[in-house]
This record gives C-alpha cells, structure tokens and sequence, in this order.
C-alpha cells in the first residue's frame, strides 16, 4: 500500500487523476448525448446498437420511398380511371344518339346529323386516348403492360400491372358507326353497348389496382411508424436522463479536481521530516 513518504510516485494523485479522466470522458459523451439528440454518436460507444440502429434507419427511409412510389402509382391510376369515366361518358352520350337513330321517326337530315355528331364523338374519344399519359408514358392505348411499381423497401415488394386494352375508337368499335337506317342503327346499338362494357371493366381493374394501393400505403404508414420507433428507442438520448447524468458527472469534476489537489499537495508533509 502507498503511503505519504513515498514521493517518488504519488499513486494517491494517480488514482485522483484517472478518475477526473473518467468523469471527464463521461461527462463529455453525455454533452455530447444533450447537444445531438442521440444517445450513440459513434459506433466506439455502442457498436451493436449502431449497427442495429442504422439498419433500422435505413429501412425507415426505404419504406417512406416505398410510400411516395405508391403515392405516384395512386395519382397514374387516377389519371387513367378519370380518363376512362370521361370515355364512358361519351360512350353513354353515343348510345343516347344511335338509340334515336334506332327508330324510324327519324328521317334523312336527321340521321346525317346524329352521324356527324357520333363521329366527333369517336374523335374526341381517340384524343382522351393520346393525351392520358403519365411522365410521357401513355396510359390507354395497350401499350402499358408489364409495369412494376416498387411499393416496399424489399427487391421483391412490388406490384405489376397491366392495362393491355386499346381505349381508341376503333378498337371499341365506335369509328364509324352506321345510321342511315333504323336497323343499321340497331347493329350500331350493339357495339356502343359492348364498348360501354369493355370501358366498365377496365375502369373496374383500375379501381381494384387502385384500392390495392389504399391498404398497402396504410400498411407502410403503419410500417415506418414502427420502426421509427424501434430506431428512437435504439438510438435517441432520453435527454432527462443525460441531464441528470451531466449534473452528476460536473459535482464529481469538481470534487475529483479538488482531490487531485489534495493529493498533490499531500507529499509536501514529507517535509515537516527535515525540520
């Protein structure tokens, strides 16, 4: 055991000094801890957690991109589903047109004129075709098949889809509808009734992609919530805890400051042996 007449290492002052060390290094984390917010701000201080923690991080960020790419897969559909509705409507309006035309009240003039209109019709209906797009791609004339859209932070978390139906109006049959007499109205009245039912589906397959969307973007919000959690309770300081821990950490400064003071005086007695 050291005692005060050894002078030659002053193990007293040492071990005071060690101390002051520790309470400095600690102190200095938890300042550290209270100015960031987090409680591992290297990987030296917890390297388990730091790797578990920015795992999670990662993931974190990858379901909220994940959650923007069904956002935008949400806003595609909606783009092709109103365009859809707007083709059924015309649709609806054509078959109001020939179910006139089916009669035979009308006459000559008359039909020129439903024919006319149903031809601007079919017009319109090729133009809401060419203009659905999305980001340049377009949306309804058949060439938008085998699409993937990423909807998780996963390689294998996405959706494919399909919208192999050409919405023109010749592919519904409607380019030249026929009513220059009340039967050839009829047979004219068939496709426009086919059509609406081709146009009905796929807005149905649309709606159905659509509400797929809904749950999977509540399920990532779900998702990211809870491991934004785990990643908090990982990571984050519990700043009342850190403050306590830094009040305590600055009495044990001073103290051992004063300690190692002591201590340095203390070899001064030996001194007293020479008088």
């Amino acid at each position: 055991m050291a005692t005060m007449t050894r002078i030659a290492t002053n193990v007293n002052a040492l071990k005071a000094l060690d101390a002051l060390n520790r309470v400095n290094t600690d102190l200095s984390s938890r300042q550290m801890r209270l100015a960031t917010g987090q409680r591992i701000n290297s990987a030296k201080e917890d390297s388990a957690g730091w790797v578990i923690g920015k795992g999670l991080e990662a993931r974190s960020k990858g379901l909220s991109q994940a959650l923007n790419n069904v956002g935008d897969a949400q806003s595609l559909l909606g783009v092709a589903e109103g365009s859809l509705q707007s083709i059924q409507d015309i649709l609806t309006t054509m078959k109001v047109k020939v179910t006139q035309a089916a009669s035979d009240t009308m006459g000559t003039n008359e039909r020129a004129a439903v024919k006319s209109q149903l031809d601007a019709f079919a017009s319109e209906i090729d133009s809401i075709v060419s203009q659905t797009t999305f980001n340049g791609v377009k949306l309804l004339d058949g060439t938008f098949t085998s699409k993937s859209f990423q909807i998780g932070s996963e390689t294998t978390d996405t959706m494919t889809v399909n919208m192999t139906q050409n919405n023109s109006a010749a592919s519904l049959a409607v380019s030249s509808l026929t009513v220059d007499t009340a039967a050839n109205a009829s047979v004219s009245l068939g496709k426009v009734n086919a059509a609406i039912a081709t146009i009905s589906n796929g807005i149905g397959a649309v709606g159905s992609l659509a509400a797929r969307l809904d749950f999977k973007s509540q399920a990532l919000s779900s998702m990211i919530s809870n491991t934004e959690a785990a990643k908090s309770q990982v990571l984050d300081a519990d700043l009342a805890q850190e403050q306590l821990g830094a009040v305590k950490a600055q009495i044990l400064q001073q103290t051992a400051t004063a300690a190692l003071a002591q201590a340095n005086s203390a070899p001064q007695s030996v001194m007293q042996l020479f008088r």
